[in-house]
């Protein structure tokens, strides 16, 4: 309405006085009739130009239609983002060990031919480093000490049959070594040297089995029960096992009869280390059998055991045997791979 009468009074400005509320009169001084106004063409033309002008747009398209978005996957758990499959937890440190081993080789063979703590030490490392990617450290640093008592055995009987041993090796998953070019010149001097591995580390097992019968601690307990069992598998009656060891001065053919139990073993549960075994026993096995008669490290009466030494060694070969079994009986622990 304010513009309506701006523009009503700029168009009839003759017939208004200075003050926009009164209207002129005409020549008698009677207010102009509705006739005498003039018409409000122009006013009407301005109020249609001063009304805003706008352009015409064509309506916006519509948004097109999304599906909606997919909803996060939860997060996994913590301890399953940070838990590894088996097969790299027990490969992955082979495989850096051996890239190392091709970078390092040279070096390394050389502090090996001139420092035997160096080997036997770092080799102690690098096993418990391996089986603590499965057990955790203290167990890997327990288990690998009974290892090395174990070895040990086989270490101070070599020096008392007048052996200097090379040195002592430990192998991931596959146990440890004691490097000789002899056993003693005899089967009944390899077999004191096989069978003082087992005594020694059957002896060293005792100290874990006692301190879980004063405690009552289960770690305690399974690693008494894994000594024992690793005591009692070296004696079964395969090369180059100790039991195999132990049956070069009792029986040479319970060669056989260990080989066909590792065989069936294997098939029962497939196993790398089994594989290994099988395939070394097996050809230990026939070598040794092939060359029996000519006897072994020059000796041609190698195999000749007097009875009185032949029934020592079955005896404690037994011995050992029943000592054990009662001790995994004893320290016997349900445990499976999740638990570790």
């Amino acid at each position: 309405m304010a513009s309506l009468s701006a523009a009503t009074t700029f168009a009839s400005g003759e017939n208004l006085e200075n003050d926009p509320g009164e209207v002129k009169g005409g020549p008698t001084g009677v207010p102009a009739s509705c006739g005498q106004i003039k018409p409000l063409d122009t006013a009407a033309t301005l109020i249609c130009s001063m009304e805003p002008q706008t352009q015409w747009l064509p309506p916006a398209p519509p948004a097109p239609l999304t599906e909606p978005a997919a909803p996060a996957p939860s997060p996994r758990p913590p301890y399953e983002q940070r838990r590894r499959p088996l097969r790299e937890r027990i490969f992955g440190p082979l495989l850096v060990a051996g890239a190392l081993l091709l970078k390092f080789g040279k070096a390394g063979l050389l502090l090996a031919t001139k420092a035997k703590f160096l080997v036997t030490s770092g080799s102690m490392l690098v096993s418990v480093a391996a089986y603590a990617l499965i057990w955790g450290w203290r167990f890997a640093a327990g288990f690998v000490a009974l290892l090395f008592i174990h070895e040990m055995g086989h270490y101070i009987q070599l020096r008392r049959e007048g052996v200097r041993p090379s040195g002592m090796v430990f192998i991931p998953f596959l146990g440890a070594a004691v490097g000789t070019r002899s056993l003693g010149g005899s089967a009944l001097a390899e077999a004191r040297v096989g069978l003082a591995g087992p005594i020694l580390g059957t002896l060293a097992c005792l100290v874990p089995a006692g301190i879980f019968l004063a405690t009552g601690e289960e770690f305690w307990q399974a690693l008494a029960f894994t000594g024992f069992f690793l005591n009692l598998f070296n004696l079964v009656p395969v090369l180059p096992l100790d039991g195999g060891r132990a049956m070069a001065a009792m029986a040479p053919w319970m060669w056989f009869i260990g080989f066909g139990a590792m065989v069936g073993l294997l098939f029962i549960t497939p196993n790398p280390i089994l594989i290994l075994i099988v395939l070394l026993g097996g050809f230990e096995t026939y070598r040794r059998w092939k060359q029996r008669k000519s006897g072994e490290e020059g000796n041609a009466a190698y195999y000749k055991v007097k009875p009185a030494h032949r029934l020592a060694v079955g005896a404690v070969y037994v011995g050992l045997i029943v000592l054990l079994g009662v001790g995994m009986d004893l320290t016997h622990l349900e445990r499976t791979f999740s638990d570790a």
